[in-house]
C-alpha cells in the first residue's frame, strides 16, 4: 500500500477515536462504542479523504488528475455524510409500508391501509455540516503532517507546493 492510503486509514481511526472524549466533554457520558459508531464529531469520512487530497496535493502538485480525482470523490463523500444516508432511511420507511399495502392488493384483502408509525432510526446515520468541517480540517492536518513526515529532505525552507 502506498503512504496516501495509511495516511487516510490512520486519519479515519483518529477521527472515531476523538469522537469519545468529545462526546464525553458535551454529554458527561462515556461511550467507547462511538469509536464503531456513524456520526458524531469529527466526521472520519472527511478526514479520511481531506487527508488523502492534502497529501496528494503536496506529493503531486494541484494540476495533477491524481488530486482532481481525489477532490472530487472527497466532496461526494463530505455531502453524503451530511445526510444523505439520514434521508434515505426515511425514505426505506416509506417504502416499507407500500410494500405492505401491495401484498394486501394481492392478496385481495381490505385495502384500508394504516400508515406505521416509524420506528426509530440509527440518531447518528449522518453528519452536521459542523462535524464534516471538523473532519475535513483534521484531515488536512494529518495530511501535511504526513507529507511533512514522508518527504526525503524534511526541512521546512524547501517545503513547496506546486500549483
Amino acid at each position: 500500500m502506498n503512504k496516501g492510503i495509511y495516511l487516510a486509514l490512520l486519519s479515519m481511526g483518529l477521527a472515531q477515536g476523538m469522537k469519545i472524549p468529545i462526546h464525553f466533554y458535551k454529554k458527561k457520558e462515556w461511550r467507547p462504542e462511538l469509536f464503531f459508531g456513524t456520526g458524531g464529531m469529527p466526521s472520519s469520512h472527511s478526514s479520511g479523504v481531506s487527508t488523502l487530497t492534502t497529501f496528494i496535493a503536496m506529493q503531486r502538485g494541484l494540476p495533477t488528475f491524481d488530486f482532481a480525482l481525489s477532490l472530487i470523490y472527497g466532496l461526494i463523500v463530505m455531502y453524503d455524510a451530511q445526510g444523505v444516508r439520514r434521508q434515505t432511511g426515511e425514505l426505506t420507511l416509506k417504502v416499507n409500508s407500500m410494500n405492505e399495502l401491495i401484498e394486501k392488493i394481492h392478496k385481495e384483502e381490505s385495502v384500508e391501509f394504516k400508515q406505521d408509525s416509524p420506528k426509530k432510526l440509527k440518531e447518528m446515520l449522518g453528519h452536521q455540516p459542523e462535524e464534516v468541517v471538523g473532519g475535513a480540517i483534521l484531515g488536512v492536518l494529518v495530511g501535511v503532517i504526513g507529507h511533512l513526515c514522508t518527504k526525503k529532505n524534511r526541512k521546512l525552507s524547501k517545503f513547496k507546493i506546486r500549483f
